[in-house]
């Protein structure tokens, strides 16, 4: 069953989620800065369909961050968020796949609320920021705060996908900047600003969930090392590195649903 929902966390507050899929074990997915541009709301269709291959098995979760997002927030902020989400919709446990600014939230979630967090996915994502990360975030808050949309998609597709994807259908970056742009960039400065100042990376001995990292060796958006960083201080934790992709791996990686379904199905 598709559903288009709404949570109320507290008054005049509310978190936007999709949920599909005929599985009764739950699986959040926790999306990356993009959510700052265009949220979940609405897309339940469009997102069973793109994560099709979890659906036997669980009910799938995708939630936005709150609304209103108030400046000053943090990663650990947005996990106390997402905790609060789950807890409204009866979710006391659940496997959770965070995506680069997800997998920086998925982190603290782990973190914070070990009894919330089953089994623990981070996709192109770091402990903490790195000159790559710092270069491109900064570049990106300024064409949002002069409101320019298609500079800002363009760079994001040259920066994400890989040359041959770029190539191939980065000429409808312009395009898609237009069609999408917020009527204001707040939201995704206040996230933008938090992958700046995110740092779990003393804290990361204390995940015990069973993690599984997936990165791509090229990645220019947070670099390939990031990955390497987070194996390194999770405890357990197993690594998969794609030595052509960059961030987009999540999408790009033939098999990335196919590896993930079967670590989170793993006895």
């Amino acid at each position: 069953m598709l559903k288009n929902g709404r949570i109320t966390l507290e008054k005049n507050v509310t978190m936007d989620y999709v949920a599909f899929g005929r599985g009764t074990r739950p699986l959040v997915i926790l999306p990356g800065l993009g959510d700052g541009l265009r949220g979940v709301k609405g897309t339940a269709l469009p997102m069973s369909i793109l994560y099709w291959a979890f659906s036997k098995d669980f009910r799938v979760y995708l939630f936005s961050r709150k609304d209103p997002l108030l400046p000053s927030r943090t990663t650990r902020d947005f996990a106390r968020d997402q905790k609060a989400a789950m807890d409204r919709l009866g979710i006391s446990k659940a496997d959770v796949v965070g995506v680069s600014q997800g997998g920086m939230i998925a982190q603290f979630l782990a973190i914070d609320y070990p009894e919330a967090v089953g089994k623990l996915v981070l996709c192109a994502t770091c402990p903490q920021p790195n000159p790559t990360l710092e270069t491109a975030v900064t570049l990106w808050m300024r064409m949002a705060r002069r409101g320019d949309a298609m500079s800002l998609m363009r760079d994001n597709v040259e920066r994400i996908y890989s040359p041959r994807y770029v190539k191939r259908l980065g000429w409808l970056a312009p395009i898609v900047g237009l069609l999408t742009a917020p009527s204001s960039f707040h939201r995704f400065l206040v996230m933008a600003q938090a992958c700046l100042d995110h740092n779990a990376l003393e804290e990361l001995p204390r995940i015990t969930a069973p993690t599984l990292i997936i990165g791509g060796e090229q990645d220019r958006v947070l670099t390939g090392l990031a990955s390497y960083e987070l194996a390194n201080k999770i405890p357990g934790s197993r690594l998969v590195m794609y030595p052509d992709l960059g961030h987009s791996v999540y999408e790009e990686a033939p098999d990335f649903q196919s590896r993930v379904l079967e670590f989170l199905l793993e006895p």
